[in-house]
């Protein structure tokens, strides 16, 4: 099949998986074309049988906002008739789903009939979604797309509580490509850590919702009893009061801010466990990305997190903001002499969500769709 593939092209979570997602398809003998402002951050350089087509943005004065869902449902229409697409799968509502539909009824009058997918991925649901001004047109978008998929259960459940949605969703989950193990890392641990510290680790967008000031307060109470050091990976708008507050706390020489690194698996390599403190999380991708590198998790039990980390198994959960208690989780996975128990847990966990497990659901809802 010929797919068109609609993302964002950043380090979050529906980019990385639609990315990922293309790369596998086509790996299969599928024909992808991604199809964005700029290059997806995981797309990487020349692979066989994908494509990339930007969607370039006019910068007339008359605009004070860029009209980027009319930019790209053209570049939709064009791709779909050029390239021949048998189908466009979009991932995340906004504005992804309305360029979609619009892009259908243009090549509609042209002859050309083109099916599309709408993958919900969370925040175009739980928080962009609930604004009132965007309610009518994602429900109608939604109800209008040939075939609808969310990330998880409770992802699903929001949908159905705060939409109007008639459309049936079908729930096919986050995935990880289980090639990289811990023994494949080359990076040298000393460097972060001492022998006698154990290595936490957080990967966000920090952004309110992670909880990102969370993390430093948890990790003030452990590092009272477990000689540990901090790694942060990414960036965004609360980091500057992360890092006020590491100064507040005298903890800056515990805790180190990486930015945003592509391939975050060294990182998690070196990690003992994983801290995703998120006040909500639709799926809890990196969460699944630390268990794929046997890193146990402590997280909070909001979304669908308890979908992917399973309590006393993979790690442990706990109720939003409950400091305290993330704390003692944490200090219970590293000085128990349970810590190798937690790896192989996390790992056997992170592959129940495997690609070659949930490739086949994507490939079967297409393969409905082109019929």
């Amino acid at each position: 099949m010929k797919i068109g593939i609609v993302l964002y092209p950043t380090f979050g979570g529906s980019g990385v998986v639609a990315t990922e997602l293309g790369k596998a398809l086509a790996k299969k003998g599928h024909e992808i074309h991604f199809i964005t402002y700029s290059q997806p951050v995981r797309l990487g350089g020349f692979t066989e049988n994908v494509f990339y087509h930007e969607v370039s943005v006019s910068d007339y004065p008359l605009f004070d906002f860029q009209p980027y869902e009319t930019e790209l449902a053209s570049k939709m229409v064009d791709v779909v008739k050029y390239e021949k697409l048998d189908l466009i799968h979009v991932h995340y509502a906004i504005p992804h789903a309305s360029a979609a539909f619009m892009a259908k009824q243009i090549l509609k009058t042209q002859g050309i009939t083109i099916p599309y997918v709408t993958t919900l991925h969370g925040t175009d649901i739980t928080l962009v979604g609930r604004d009132p001004s965007f309610e009518p047109v994602i429900t109608f978008c939604i109800n209008e797309s040939d075939a609808v998929t969310a990330v998880s259960e409770s992802l699903k459940e929001d949908t159905l509580k705060h939409f109007n949605v008639k459309n049936e969703i079908t729930v096919v989950p986050n995935f990880i490509a289980l090639d990289k193990k811990r023994s494949d890392s080359k990076i040298n641990r000393g460097l972060y850590a001492s022998s006698d510290e154990k290595i936490i680790s957080h990967i966000s967008n920090f952004r309110k919702v992670k909880r990102v000031e969370d993390v430093i307060r948890v990790f003030a109470e452990t590092i009272k009893k477990v000689p540990s050091k901090l790694l942060f990976v990414g960036d965004g708008p609360e980091r500057y009061g992360c890092e006020q507050l590491c100064r507040e706390l005298s903890l800056c020489e515990h805790i180190l801010f990486l930015g945003k690194i592509r391939d975050t698996s060294d990182v998690l390599a070196i990690s003992d466990a994983f801290l995703l403190p998120s006040e909500t999380e639709s799926f809890g991708l990196a969460a699944l990305e630390a268990m794929s590198m046997g890193v146990p998790v402590v997280s909070s039990n909001s979304g669908g997190i308890p979908e992917v980390n399973k309590n006393g198994f993979s790690g442990f959960l706990s109720d939003v903001g409950d400091i305290n208690n993330m704390s003692k989780n944490l200090v219970h996975i590293l000085t128990e002499n349970r810590l190798d128990s937690f790896r192989d847990n996390a790992l056997v966990q992170a592959q129940k969500f495997t690609i070659s497990k949930v490739l086949p659901m994507y490939e079967d809802i297409y393969t409905k769709l082109v019929r």
